[in-house]
């Protein structure tokens, strides 16, 4: 008798935990977890404030795949997160990679969201969610960057998916919700005037704080007609787009630290 077996596929799994309080002054760890490829590294910092670095082990992801990443702001505390490098989502011979990101900022605290790029290569497949629940007085900085190919290596993505969903809340009460999905002909449809008029790199910025209103007008003022901003109930967003990832970085970079009060970005940003 014939037994016929069917490979599976190895995929990567990773979850990472941190939780950040304040104490003397600083803000230090509280609860620190890492399983499978999801690793966190907290660089040294001299001025209070915490760093953390998450990294994806597994180098790249691809269809069934999955990262989750939980991090809590404790009240009066400052945490920075960034990644290693940019995340790179392959192509997938079936499902999706999912990444969901849950964050908690307390009173008086604030959370900078600051991953490099995400670069989808042909036919990769990618579910992305984040998930924010903010103190009525505390401040988020996110930025979300993509880049469909790299135009230096002469890649495209052509087709393929890339869903992501945003939720963000203060005091349980949702003030920012968007979704963005690109499916299929990935190619013709980065193509359209409406959508990025033939560029292939784009990122969204978004800034809630009371501040947000006097940091606007800078803003607007640092960006070209690549770029629009918008300011409405404490809430600064920042839509770019770029011709490449070395173009939307250079816009990228001044604006982040404009939006961050003048301080500069992780050092792994410019390893």
């Amino acid at each position: 008798m014939t037994i016929a077996m069917t490979a599976i596929p190895q995929r990567a799994r990773g979850a990472g935990q941190l939780a950040a309080k304040r104490q003397a002054g600083r803000t230090r760890l509280d609860i620190f977890y890492q399983e499978g490829c999801a690793k966190i590294r907290l660089p040294e910092t001299f001025d209070g404030t915490m760093e953390a670095v998450l990294i994806n082990t597994a180098g790249g992801l691809t269809g069934g795949d999955v990262l989750d990443w939980r991090f809590d702001a404790g009240e009066g505390t400052a945490l920075t997160l960034t990644t290693q490098a940019c995340e790179k989502i392959y192509k997938a011979s079936a499902g999706t990679a999912t990444v969901g990101t849950t964050i908690t900022v307390g009173a008086g605290a604030r959370v900078d969201w600051l991953p490099q790029e995400t670069i989808l290569f042909d036919n990769a497949s990618l579910t992305r969610r984040l998930e924010v629940d903010l103190a009525p007085k505390a401040e988020f900085l996110a930025v979300e960057a993509v880049i469909l190919g790299r135009k230096a290596m002469g890649e495209t993505m052509q087709s393929g998916l890339f869903r992501d969903r945003w939720r963000i809340r203060r005091a349980g009460r949702l003030i920012h919700a968007e979704e963005t999905r690109m499916a299929g002909d990935i190619g013709e449809l980065t193509q359209r005037e409406a959508v990025l008029g033939g560029n292939r790199a784009f990122a969204t910025l978004l800034y809630c704080s009371p501040r947000a209103e006097a940091l606007i007008d800078p803003l607007r003022a640092m960006l070209d007609g690549s770029a629009g901003a918008s300011h409405w109930q404490d809430k600064l967003i920042a839509r770019i787009v770029a011709a490449d990832g070395f173009t939307l970085r250079k816009i990228l970079i001044p604006v982040i630290s404009h939006l961050r009060h003048g301080a500069s970005l992780p050092k792994v940003w410019t390893l």
